[in-house]
């Protein structure tokens, strides 16, 4: 099948099962949607391992826990399809320093290191048990509508391994919520509001440019469905909704 043909095929909805005989472009497309989940998977698991021990109870340390382990599962998942694509998979073992942060004053969108494909949310540090949670419960729902949108890729691989992933990245933002609750009883409302509107921007930045022509591309290839600005307003109503119900709000955009 020639590159005019596939490109064709994909634009009518058509889906790849194999890395074999793919056009360049839609190669190196699919492994970026990929090293970006990879890095940000490990980048996230590595800064909230070092919550593990802050949490409040042995219930709250499982669940962190658990948290670290699977999105280190998740990662290794697609790090095994960018293997398939020919990927230096090993360096991910020492290639990066996953726990590096900025300083927690760098400013919003402040690019990350060279080689490093982590979402720049994931550059910037957690301070505590309740700021670790409220970056969770934000984050979180940002995961969720772009897992939603991966499960339909046209690389239907990547496709099928989304599909097993997202149920429990939806957990994590569960646990997160359960945690957001529970703080509020404890009286840590406070702190817990400050960490939401500390990582409100940061966590929308996530989405990417409100459109690009990349955006375009990825569109007629069927890596995308949804654009950069409509799941961003999705993410802000649905956090503003889950905000709202633990008496928390959600900073003006």
């Amino acid at each position: 099948m020639d590159e005019m043909t596939i490109t064709d095929y994909l634009a009518k909805g058509g889906v790849v099962t194999s890395p074999q005989h793919l056009p360049p472009r839609y190669r190196a497309e699919v492994l970026r949607i990929m090293a970006s989940f990879v890095d940000s998977e490990l980048a996230g698991a590595a800064g909230f391992a070092d919550q593990i021990n802050r949490g409040p109870g042995v219930a709250e340390r499982i669940a962190a826990a658990r948290i670290v382990m699977e999105k280190t599962s998740h990662a290794a998942q697609i790090l095994r399809l960018m293997g398939e694509f020919g990927a230096d998979t090993a360096r991910y073992a020492s290639g990066h320093n996953w726990t590096d942060r900025l300083p927690r004053s760098a400013p919003v969108g402040t690019l990350r290191a060279h080689g490093d494909m982590r979402l720049s949310v994931f550059n910037y540090p957690l301070t505590g048990w309740a700021d670790a949670v409220g970056m969770n419960l934000l984050m979180g729902q940002a995961v969720g509508l772009q897992l939603a949108d991966h499960t339909h890729a046209s690389y239907q691989p990547l496709a099928e391994a989304m599909r097993e992933i997202a149920p429990v990245e939806a957990q994590h933002t569960q646990l997160a919520h359960d945690g957001a609750a529970q703080l509020i009883a404890a009286g840590q409302a406070e702190a817990l509001q400050a960490s939401v509107t500390y990582w409100w921007p940061r966590v929308a930045m996530s989405f990417g440019n409100q459109s690009s022509p990349r955006e375009a591309m990825l569109y007629a290839m069927g890596l995308r469905h949804q654009g950069n600005a409509a799941l961003r307003d999705q993410w802000r109503a649905t956090c503003r909704d889950t905000l709202a119900s633990l008496g928390l709000s959600a900073p003006a955009d």
